[in-house]
């Protein structure tokens, strides 16, 4: 009989917890369906992500994100919560975006390549790139490979940790100067500085060499390294619920790069004449 009874106590106790782990669970179980949170981690960048004089964030990736979550809410009836996260580390940044899961995005003008694919999921493009590769103004002008140790002689190279401009620099060297020394940089504009300052070179995206001009820095392009054709996409863990809805809003209304808001979007915030050079094409009226 008291065997009876004490396995009748500890059911009652199960159910009364398990009651309790219920309740527990319904208030933690987050926004509803209607009002999903998008979280977006970005890297600050100058004209991608940054914050305006009004300290509002803002750039091209940041307005192509409210961009869609406005369409979410206009194609889909829902009303996405976009949650903005600052990485200043690339490699970070990207690192956090493989390993998370979920409605998570990233915001990074990573290039999408078909090893990238295998670990991360990819919008549509959004940019049309070209690598550059940039020198102190002092330096000769007409470098080709060949003649890049000597024409740089003096001159280390200078990256990002872990990207396809660094992968650039170590095939230069590995092909036509094996012991170049390449240094690491946490940012383009401490790039910028380092090559005006008359210490380094490096690649860098042709839109923020078109803008350190404009800004009168002393660096000097060289064309014969132009490496063209690249494009760079929103980042999201392969299991984000909502791949499909991005593509569809990349594709809508003959595809985000033909459309005039697109280029409008470019030339504020990056400048007419660099808007001019990304803009494949004219756009859609």
């Amino acid at each position: 009989m008291s065997q009876i009874v004490s396995s009748l106590r500890c059911l009652v106790a199960f159910l009364l917890l398990a009651g309790a782990g219920a309740q527990a669970g319904q208030g933690d179980a987050g926004p509803p369906p209607d009002r999903p949170v998008l979280h977006t981690l970005f890297v600050p960048a100058e004209g991608w992500a940054y914050q305006d004089e009004s300290g509002r964030l803002t750039g091209v990736t940041v307005e192509i994100m409210r961009a869609f979550a406005a369409w979410l809410g206009t194609e889909h009836s829902l009303q996405p919560r976009l949650e903005f996260e600052a990485e200043q580390d690339w490699s970070v940044f990207y690192a956090r975006v493989r390993a998370g899961s979920g409605s998570l995005f990233g915001l990074g003008n990573v290039t999408i390549t078909d090893q990238r694919a295998e670990e991360l999921a990819f919008s549509p493009p959004y940019l049309q790139n070209v690598a550059v590769l940039i020198s102190p103004a002092t330096t000769a002008s007409e470098v080709q490979p060949d003649t890049m140790a000597s024409d740089f002689e003096g001159l280390r190279a200078l990256a990002f940790a872990d990207t396809l401009h660094e992968q650039r620099l170590r095939a230069l060297g590995q092909d036509y100067w094996p012991d170049l020394v390449i240094d690491r940089a946490g940012s383009n504009q401490a790039i910028l500085e380092a090559v005006a300052a008359g210490t380094h070179f490096a690649y860098l995206d042709v839109y923020n060499v078109y803008r350190a001009r404009e800004q009168g820095m002393a660096l000097q392009r060289h064309p014969a390294f132009d490496d063209p054709g690249e494009t760079f996409g929103i980042i999201m863990p392969l299991d984000n619920p909502w791949r499909d809805e991005l593509q569809a809003f990349f594709q809508a209304d003959g595809g985000l790069m033909q459309r005039r808001w697109y280029a409008d979007l470019l030339a504020h915030h990056l400048g007419s004449r660099v808007a001019e050079l990304l803009v494949p094409s004219p756009p859609a009226e």
